[in-house]
């Protein structure tokens, strides 16, 4: 980041949180969404063998980040990998790819056997999940060694949606595989891991927000006008990602050695009011390799239908980041005014926000942000 940048990047110990060192960043692009884990790429630079020795601290795999503007926390993750690079002039850089706190459910793997045989509220079921994540234990670990924690903390979200769920030991399921496949189901959830600051002790908390069955951010819109806040956007319609039938497979079924196995395939779900408005049959397929029960490919099937149905669009509104804008913008709801040619009559509408990409300001350019929006 340039001098005049408002964000300073602080790189702390991943599990005590303990800061190493505060660098400066370039070339700086993050991003945050519901639904998947978000990214931040950047650049160090090492002029000199004092910054070298500082930015040795960097480890991937072993180092957070996060990007601090106006004493909030606006994004925090994991730096998973560096590249050291040398220009033909000799100028140093490490280069850093990092990832939300959520990438972490993706590198763990289930190594044991869970079963929720007894119907269980399925936010209760996300929560166990990441706390068998959380602490970080092994077999034959010194037994005068504190168990370290990844210092995830939790919510008290509600849930009135129970779920009975499993998966076995030797499946090499991968949590966030795990947590996504409830969470897809029809009445299903949204899961996040929150970065913000307490605002008593000042410390830095990483905590898991669930919403069922969305999550909602803030008790206000906030609003955004064209002309005005808004620089640019775009409203991308794409019948090639949607349809208006469905089906789930599930694990292979064979009761007979003899003979060839196949997937267990959900009940076929149909969007019955876009077939009655002339939609032709569009297919939509998926596979869920870890579900042996048929109810739930049928329930996977209904809940990707209603995500996908028709035409998808994501619109995206570009905006200028003023004193005004809020840095916990994921799942806000937002409230867009535009009026040009194509919206002649004016578009009013409010929208949820889903994902947000954030570019800081550099070499004159300003400090914006794409907000990722979703029909309210």
């Amino acid at each position: 980041m340039s001098l005049d940048t408002p964000y300073r990047a602080i790189f702390c110990d991943l599990l005590s949180d303990q800061t190493l060192d505060i660098l400066p960043l370039r070339d700086v692009s993050f991003d945050d969404y519901i639904g998947k884990a978000g990214s931040l790429s950047g650049t160090i630079p090492i002029p000199n063998t004092d910054i070298a020795q500082r930015v040795k601290q960097v480890r991937e795999g072993r180092t957070a980040v996060y990007l601090e503007r106006g004493g909030d926390l606006w994004w925090g993750g994991i730096v998973w990998t560096t590249t050291l690079q040398s220009s033909g002039r000799g100028v140093l850089t490490l280069g850093i790819q990092a990832a939300t706190f959520d990438s972490y459910a993706g590198r763990r793997r289930i190594r044991e056997d869970i079963e929720y045989a007894t119907p269980t509220p399925q936010l209760e079921i996300a929560r166990r999940l990441w706390a068998e994540l959380d602490v970080q234990t092994y077999p034959n670990a010194p037994e005068n060694r504190e168990p370290k924690r990844l210092g995830i903390s939790f919510g008290d979200e509600d849930s009135k949606v129970l779920r009975t769920v499993s998966w076995r030991d030797g499946d090499e399921v991968v949590y966030l595989d795990a947590l996504n496949q409830i969470a897809s189901m029809k009445d299903g959830f949204e899961h996040q891991i929150m970065i913000y600051r307490d605002p008593i002790s000042g410390q830095r908390i990483r905590q898991l927000r669930l919403g069922e069955p969305k999550i909602v951010n803030g008790a206000t819109d906030l609003l955004f006008d064209r002309p005005g806040a808004i620089l640019s956007y775009s409203f991308p319609y794409d019948a090639t990602r949607g349809g208006t039938t469905a089906v789930a497979r599930g694990a292979s079924v064979n009761s007979n050695a003899g003979t060839e196995s196949h997937p267990l395939v959900g009940e076929q779900r149909f969007d019955e009011p876009l077939l009655l408005d002339d939609w032709p049959l569009i297919d939509l397929s998926s596979d869920h390799n870890e579900v042996t029960d048929a109810l739930t490919l049928s329930a996977l099937a209904a809940a990707e239908l209603a995500q996908a149905r028709g035409a998808v669009v994501i619109p995206a509104i570009t905006i200028h980041l003023g004193g005004m804008v809020p840095p916990a913008l994921i799942g806000r709801m937002a409230r867009i005014r535009i009026h040009d040619e194509w919206f002649s009559q004016g578009l009013d509408a409010r929208y949820r926000i889903i994902g947000v990409k954030v570019t800081p300001p550099e070499r004159g350019r300003p400090d914006t942000a794409e907000l990722y929006l979703e029909e309210a």
